[in-house]
């Protein structure tokens, strides 16, 4: 996925049109990772929605020198899902789960290779080391905080900190290296 600068920067200049086009390019990528972390299609729409409202609104404060977009428009997702699981409306329907969702959860559909496929980075997800690929997987698809992934690895802290930008830092340099 290329980077839109011409859109962007006309969006940034209040063009309703070129907001549409960059909704109906990313919307689908984005729905994936806030439903990966939601766990809950109706909430991911709504979230989905909040996430394009607040590009929106805020489209003045992205930069074209300080990053990709996509990365932006990612961390808005991540960001706004993880608020949402932490809401006390979130947390109320979550102790009312069906036993259809947790069989869902259980039946091992966090498939990571499907999640990088749908974003479209799965290829070089895979070349990173395994403890990468885990790390990744439990910040950033799962939703995770640094605290609970450093519990469920079993791993200090400052050493999950540590990895994570190391990681980080290894997938950036391989996209910078893509066509």
């Amino acid at each position: 996925m290329s980077q839109p600068d011409e859109l962007i920067l006309e969006m940034q200049q209040g063009s309703e049109k070129a907001f549409s086009t960059i909704y109906d390019r990313y919307s689908k990528a984005i729905y994936s990772i806030i439903l990966v972390i939601l766990k809950d299609q109706e909430l991911a729409q709504e979230v989905l929605q909040d996430v394009f409202i607040k590009v929106w609104k805020n489209a003045h404060t992205y930069s074209l020198e300080k990053g990709r977009f996509y990365t932006w428009l990612l961390n808005i997702a991540r960001n706004s899902a993880i608020d949402k699981t932490r809401s006390k409306s979130y947390k109320n329907t979550s102790k009312n789960l069906s036993a259809d969702n947790f069989v869902h959860v259980l039946g091992g559909t966090d498939d990571l290779s499907l999640k990088t496929d749908t974003i479209g980075i799965r290829k070089l997800v895979e070349k990173l080391k395994p403890l990468c690929i885990q790390l990744l997987d439990l910040l950033y698809f799962k939703g995770y905080t640094q605290v609970e992934t450093a519990e469920a690895m079993d791993t200090p802290l400052g050493t999950i900190k540590t990895r994570a930008r190391n990681c980080i830092n290894e997938l950036r340099k391989m996209t910078l290296q893509q066509p």
